[in-house]
């Protein structure tokens, strides 16, 4: 399966980030080919910025954004997953993905459960969080078998449990789309995060970030041993890059973690 992992800047005006998006898809498929799914990033939509815009410019999930995403899913033949804010009637909004078929419906929506309260940063004060969820959805290959996906993002990516959910709800990949802001220290921990993910769960995960002056970039995709299948610095762009279910049964064989474990549930503390 062909993934295009598509890194971008995007800013308050809705409008004008749909153009980024949909120019950004168009020339990376241009230069890739055909591919079996599109990803972009957390916030794609429109950018965190002061947090007016993502109170202003929220949307419903049959508006403009997830009709641009089904727009390039029927012309690509790929399923699109992207981030958005999605409205909600009294409230903050949600920080939701959002997967579109290749016949342009919805199938999948992840509302983001770990929001950045961290690093001097207070996600919270803008956005509801989701309810902890394993959220996958089966991805067509024109070519090989069904690939199932989770769905991670951003912060997400600290909080190993939810990786290991996904993988036991039967991820052979995982899609952490996000908006990694830079800071001393946070371009590594993005790096190793996607690593160890993919490493001690034995899978592919494919980590799509924002770029721009506030974020780091550096889009990736790692396969089941924690090996560089694709990458991206740090301006806008998009890489191509494959992922093979054998592959994933391959390096399960030689590292059997996962059917090796003692601990189903572990202990909560007092």
């Amino acid at each position: 399966m062909r993934l295009l992992l598509v890194q971008v800047t995007t800013g308050a005006d809705p409008v004008a980030n749909r153009v980024t998006i949909r120019d950004a898809v168009s020339a990376g498929l241009a230069s890739s080919g055909p591919v079996d799914l599109v990803v972009l990033p957390e916030a794609a939509q429109v950018d965190f910025g002061d947090g007016e815009s993502v109170l202003d410019t929220a949307e419903s999930l049959d508006g403009p954004f997830v009709g641009l995403l089904g727009e390039l899913a029927a012309a690509s033949g790929a399923t699109v997953v992207g981030g958005m804010f999605e409205t909600v009637e009294g409230g903050r909004p949600f920080n939701t993905l959002v997967a579109v078929e290749p016949g342009g419906g919805l199938v999948a929506t992840y509302r983001k459960a770990h929001l950045y309260d961290a690093f001097g940063y207070r996600e919270s004060d803008l956005l509801s969080a989701g309810e902890p969820t394993a959220t996958t959805l089966a991805v067509p290959s024109r070519e090989g078998p069904t690939l199932t996906v989770g769905l991670m993002t951003c912060y997400d990516l600290r909080f190993p449990e939810q990786a290991r959910a996904l993988v036991d709800a039967a991820a052979d990949a995982l899609l952490v789309p996000a908006a990694w802001l830079r800071g001393p220290g946070k371009q590594l921990h993005w790096a190793t995060l996607l690593a160890a993910r993919a490493i001690e769960n034995t899978v592919y995960v494919a980590g799509v970030a924002k770029s721009g002056q506030r974020y780091c970039g550096l889009t990736r995709l790692v396969d089941p041993m924690g090996l560089l299948v694709a990458e991206l610095g740090e301006q806008d762009g998009t890489v191509a890059g494959d992922v093979d279910v054998g592959r994933v049964a391959e390096v399960r064989t030689v590292n059997p973690s996962l059917a090796n474990r003692r601990w189903d549930v572990l202990p909560h503390p007092s």
